[in-house]
C-alpha cells in the first residue's frame, strides 16, 4: 500500500540550512530519500550540485556519515565501503550512492556498469537535473532533445537523452525505479523498497533545476508534475524484471491521455524559441516511448 503524505515520519536528516540554489529539487528530494533510510545509511557523492548542498568539511548539512569521491568514482567508491562493512561485520549498514546525471551516464558510467554487472550490494540513485548544472549548465548525456546549454547555445542539443534504466535493466539488477521529488510518497516508498532488497539497486529521480532549466524557484514542484503530465517523466519501477507504472503516471495510463509536451517546454527558459520541428520531434519521441510503457505496464499486469 502507498504511503500517504500525513505518513511520512517527522524525523529529518536534513539540517535547515543549506548551500543549494532556492528551490533546489535535490533538497526535497534528498530529505524524503534520508527519511526512507531513517537517517542509517552511508553515502558516497561526486564532485556535484549535491556536494555544494552537503557543505564544505568540517560542517555539514546532513545527519548521516558522507565520502567526497572523484567524479568518476562513485559506483567504486561504493563497492569500496560495501567490502569494507562486509570485512568489519557491517553489513547491516546500507551504501547510498548518489550522483548527478553527468556523473551517472557520462562520467561515471563505467564504474556503475561494472558495480551492475558484479551486482554490487548498495542503492545507486542518480539525481537527473539534465546538465552538468554545479559547473555552469553544460549539456550532458541526459540533457533532452532541443534544450540549450553554455555548449549547445544556438540550435539547443540535438539529441534525446540516453534510457540509464534501459542500460541498467540491461544488466540484470534486481530493481530499477524511476521517480520524482515533486512525488515524495513514490520516492519515499522506492527507496524504501530498495532498501529490503539485495544487489545492485537503481533509482533515477527526475530533479528539476530552477536555475538551469530557467524558471522561477517557487514553481519546482509544479515542474516536476508538470514534467510527469506531459510524460516527460514516467514513474515506474522493474522489480526482478517485472515492470510496472507508479503513482501518477499509472493513474495517466489508466486515463489515456496525456498534456501536450509544449505546456511544460513554454515554461522553461532552456526551451525559448525553439521551432515548431523540434517541439514536434521532441513529442513523438515522447509518445512512442508512452506507448511502450503502457504496453509493458500491460503485460506485466496479465502475467
Amino acid at each position: 500500500m502507498a504511503t500517504r503524505i500525513l505518513d511520512l515520519p517527522a524525523e529529518e536528516y536534513m539540517l535547515p540550512g543549506n548551500r543549494a540554489c532556492a528551490g533546489c529539487g535535490l533538497g526535497i528530494g534528498l530529505r524524503h530519500i534520508l527519511k526512507a533510510f531513517d537517517g542509517k545509511c552511508i553515502m558516497a557523492v561526486p564532485a556535484s550540485c549535491l556536494t555544494v548542498l552537503g557543505g564544505m568539511y568540517p560542517s555539514s548539512s546532513v545527519l548521516v556519515p558522507w565520502m567526497n569521491v572523484v567524479f568518476p568514482s562513485t559506483a567504486a567508491a561504493a563497492s569500496g565501503l560495501v567490502a569494507g562493512l562486509k570485512a568489519t561485520g557491517r553489513e547491516d549498514i546500507p551504501v547510498l550512492a548518489m550522483a548527478g546525471d553527468g556523473g551517472t551516464a557520462d562520467i561515471g558510467i563505467q564504474a556503475l556498469s561494472g558495480a551492475a554487472e558484479r551486482n554490487t550490494n548498495f542503492i545507486y540513485i542518480c539525481y537527473d537535473n539534465e546538465a552538468y548544472m554545479n559547473t555552469g549548465t553544460q549539456r550532458s548525456g541526459m540533457t533532452p532533445l532541443g534544450v540549450r546549454t553554455t555548449t549547445t547555445p544556438v540550435q539547443g542539443k540535438q539529441q534525446p537523452p540516453k534510457d540509464m534504466p534501459r542500460i541498467l535493466e540491461a544488466h540484470g539488477v534486481p530493481y530499477i525505479a524511476m521517480t520524482c521529488p515533486s512525488f515524495p510518497t513514490d520516492l519515499y516508498d522506492k527507496v524504501k523498497k530498495a532498501i529490503g532488497i539485495r544487489g545492485t539497486r537503481y533509482l533515477h529521480m527526475a530533479t528539476p533545476c530552477p536555475a538551469g532549466w530557467q524558471y522561477n524557484p517557487k514553481d519546482t514542484v509544479e515542474m516536476g508534475r508538470l514534467a510527469v503530465e506531459t510524460g516527460s517523466v514516467v514513474l515506474f519501477e522493474i522489480e526482478h524484471g517485472a515492470f510496472r507504472l507508479t503513482s501518477r503516471s499509472k493513474k495517466l495510463a489508466e486515463q489515456g491521455e496525456l498534456m501536450p509536451v509544449r505546456e511544460y517546454m513554454e515554461r522553461q527558459g532552456r526551451y525559448k524559441n525553439l521551432d515548431e520541428a523540434t517541439i514536434a520531434a521532441v513529442q513523438q519521441w515522447i509518445d512512442r516511448r508512452w506507448e511502450d510503457y503502457v504496453r509493458r505496464d500491460a503485460e506485466s499486469a496479465q502475467s
